[in-house]
């Protein structure tokens, strides 16, 4: 017969052996991913490095994460084949950096004047539907689409001051492919370099300006110091970014690294939400380096006006594209139908 104290003690005992006995979890060898993102490494200790040192702190050596920042192991623009090919494991980026051969790929980054706020990004993908097409659109081409988050707005940051979309004819701007091919109608020579490189571009006048990002990035990786005007006038309220894998990769790991990089990368986007708000505010008003400039809003309404003809060009490319834009407009259409503060 079996006792209580019989029970308990060789219930001790049991549990004493086991936490003796080596772990077979630990004794197989940690996975390693090799991660690239888009970003520099100025920019990087705030968009990626605090989600993957959490990450690899709380696998406890199950998993490691190497991180590598822009164009480290292979430029930015290559960075899809890279992953595809399984060259590197995970990227962090936008769709229209990487060349993303997808539908979706036209949307990533700052697709024009279809976001007001950073709240509107996940709102269209976790409420409206776009995380399915996302998903489905990177698992057909091999890659996993673990989560999108928004980043910050689109501004122009210039040599010159900005005062009237005049002002804009010539200027040669650093952007993303997509922001690019819209301002050129307005004038706007669009630039590709090397993100490093930029800083380099505005002092020797190669570049006149850059309409890459939000007023927070622009102190943050030294733009600030060889700028001289920012234009508070917006083309997108927010930049649509991503986790990806290799998805060979992905479906190696064990499904609790899976959720815990799902968690730590979700937690990624919310430290971006604050930062970048907080940031965007503080900086207009005691940043202290760039002079502020607007185009009036009558005037900044041919921008907008602008940018629905584009929507609606896009939508003629495919019929992905042409439901990623319903939803855009149909959203659009709820937040002002809605009123403040979701629109003013």
């Amino acid at each position: 017969m079996t006792t209580r104290r019989k029970f308990l003690t060789t219930g001790a005992l049991g549990g004493a052996a086991a936490l003796a006995a080596p772990s077979v979890g630990r004794a197989q060898a940690p996975i390693k991913w090799r991660m690239q993102t888009y970003a520099g490494a100025a920019l990087g200790e705030h968009v990626v490095k605090p989600a993957v040192d959490a990450f690899n702190e709380i696998a406890q050596g199950q998993m490691e994460i190497e991180l590598y920042y822009s164009d480290q192991l292979v430029p930015t623009a290559e960075l899809f084949q890279a992953m595809q090919s399984g060259t590197i494991d995970c990227v962090q980026s936008d769709d229209d950096s990487m060349a993303s051969p997808t539908e979706v790929t036209v949307f990533g980054g700052y697709f024009p004047m279809a976001l007001r706020y950073s709240l509107d990004v996940p709102a269209l993908f976790n409420k409206y539907g776009l995380k399915q097409i996302w998903e489905e659109e990177y698992a057909a081409v091999g890659v996993k689409h673990i989560s999108a988050g928004s980043w910050d707005p689109c501004n122009f940051s210039t040599k010159k001051p900005i005062n009237s979309l005049e002002d804009l004819k010539g200027l040669r701007i650093f952007t993303f492919p997509t922001a690019g091919r819209f301002l050129a109608q307005f004038g706007v020579v669009p630039v590709t370099l090397p993100w490093e490189d930029v800083e380099v571009a505005l002092q020797t006048g190669e570049l006149d300006g850059l309409a890459w990002s939000g007023i927070t990035e622009v102190y943050t990786v030294g733009w600030a110091n060889v700028t001289d005007y920012f234009l508070t006038n917006n083309i997108s309220g927010a930049w649509i970014g991503h986790f990806f894998a290799n998805m060979d990769r992905w479906n190696a790991v064990p499904p609790h690294l899976q959720k815990l990089l799902e968690t730590c990368f979700e937690q990624s986007h919310y430290y971006r939400q604050h930062w970048y708000w907080a940031g965007e505010a503080d900086l207009r008003i005691n940043g202290g380096k760039l002079k502020l400039t607007t185009i009036p809003d009558t005037e900044w309404q041919t921008v907008q006006d602008a940018a629905v003809k584009f929507w609606d060009e896009v939508a003629t490319e495919s019929e992905t594209k042409a439901k990623v834009v319903e939803i855009i407009k149909k959203y659009n259409e709820t937040m002002v139908q809605a009123g403040p503060p979701y629109r003013y």
